[in-house]
């Protein structure tokens, strides 16, 4: 029994404890009266404390994974300089597609509207405008001391603080090899911890998600249930209409024959929820669909850290969710701001679970919009996460076909080859 128990995914354990979680919470709201066994135990101290525990131990490794991340992200691309232009282009499509995506993501979110439902009513003292302006946002951006943003969790600063040190590094990695290494270390040190703070994930989702449905009402589910439905709206006309468009333009092949070629990577990244996992199976069904091996063995991991398709989308419909739920009113410096703030930090998530949710804690903090609703949305980020991830994989698997065929290094006779 043990044994069986042991080989369950941690992917799975969490998947378990999110509905038993949830069937927990609706349970308790719909069939328990009694406020001494539902509310002072659990809700307020058992649920509460488990997930809150969780939760604060997550963000307690953001802003260093965060720094860590975006430094050797940069620092680790020196090869550009032996590819060329292959990875500037690379980081241009990325770019774009990020921004694609984080337009459709407003677009979709504003029709939908997926956290009208909610009606959470704001504090007194909170204002229903926001008054922050880009002028604000763009001195932001330079810290007027790096150890007190990094302190704050001020992501803007600390941001830019990292891009400075790791283009510094590309230039001087061979005179500072120490500081190169020191960070090295410190980001797998910082992965290490995440992977050993996971481990307690489904104690923590079971608990957010047992207190989140058993304090909510069925009209504050449906929400939920549209916010959800929202992702995966974005995601499908990435997947389906905007990256097939781009793959027939710039290569004139059938983007359905890509897609069923790389479907083997577009499930790994789906049933994982993590964008990093499937790079070595992504490489390999290029490398089956005629792509050269030199350019997905570099433009897949670049990928993996500058393209957050996936990431854009759940911060953009998480942003607007928040907003409407809270009944706060967005005008158009809000979402110019909005959209620069999210697209940086698209740029800046590391790649591994659940941060993707802290992140956007900073984002709604640093655009004026409340946090407190992040215990709402963590609840259901395992499922978000599986769309993200999805969303990531596959754009990085067509730019890398894209730039592969702008360089005469994509094999169109085996791509045409009719599977066995």
């Amino acid at each position: 029994m043990f044994n069986y128990l042991r080989k369950i995914s941690l992917g799975n354990w969490i998947l378990i404890a999110m509905i038993l979680g949830m069937l927990t919470g609706l349970f308790l709201n719909f069939y328990v009266e009694d406020p001494l066994i539902k509310n002072y135990i659990l809700m307020d101290n058992v649920f509460y404390v488990g997930g809150e525990l969780f939760i604060r131990l997550m963000k307690m490794l953001v802003v260093p994974l965060v720094f860590c991340s975006i430094i050797m992200s940069l620092a680790s691309i020196s090869d550009i300089r032996k590819l060329g232009t292959i990875g500037a282009r690379s980081i241009v499509f990325f770019l774009f597609t990020n921004i694609i995506s984080i337009a459709i993501a407003l677009i979709i979110g504003t029709i939908i509207r997926p956290g009208a439902g909610l009606n959470i009513a704001t504090s007194g003292s909170m204002s229903n405008s926001i008054s922050m302006t880009l002028t604000d946002i763009i001195l932001n951006i330079f810290p007027e001391n790096p150890l007190n943003a990094l302190n704050n969790g001020e992501m803007l600063p600390i941001i830019f603080f990292g891009v400075l040190i790791g283009f510094i590094l590309i230039k001087l990695k061979d005179e500072t090899s120490t500081v190169y290494n020191l960070f090295d270390e410190l980001n797998r040190l910082m992965m290490k911890l995440i992977g050993i703070i996971m481990k307690i994930a489904p104690i923590g989702i079971f608990c957010i998600m047992a207190r989140t449905f058993g304090s909510i009402g069925f009209e504050s589910i449906l929400p939920l249930t549209v916010f959800i439905g929202c992702i995966i709206l974005v995601t499908a006309i990435q997947i389906f209409v905007v990256y097939p468009i781009i793959f027939a333009i710039f290569t004139k092949a059938n983007p359905l024959k890509f897609y069923r070629k790389f479907l083997p990577a577009m499930f790994f990244a789906f049933s994982s929820g993590s964008s990093s996992a499937p790079i070595p199976l992504a490489i390999e069904e290029l490398d089956k669909m005629g792509v050269s091996h030199g350019i997905s063995l570099f433009t897949i991991p670049l990928g993996t850290s500058l393209n957050k398709s996936g990431s854009a989308v759940f911060f953009s419909v998480g942003f607007l969710f928040t907003a409407q739920a809270y009944g706060i009113d967005l005008g158009t410096t809000t979402l110019l701001t909005a959209i620069i703030v999210i697209l940086m930090a698209t740029i800046s998530t590391p790649t591994v679970p659940m941060a993707s949710v802290f992140t956007l804690s900073m984002i709604l903090s640093m655009v004026g919009l409340p946090i407190a609703i992040i215990d709402l949305i963590t609840g259901i980020y395992n499922i978000i996460g599986m769309f993200n991830a999805l969303n990531n994989i596959t754009g990085n698997g067509i730019c890398t076909s894209i730039v592969a065929h702008q360089y005469k290094s994509f094999d169109m006779d085996t791509f045409n080859e009719r599977e066995t």
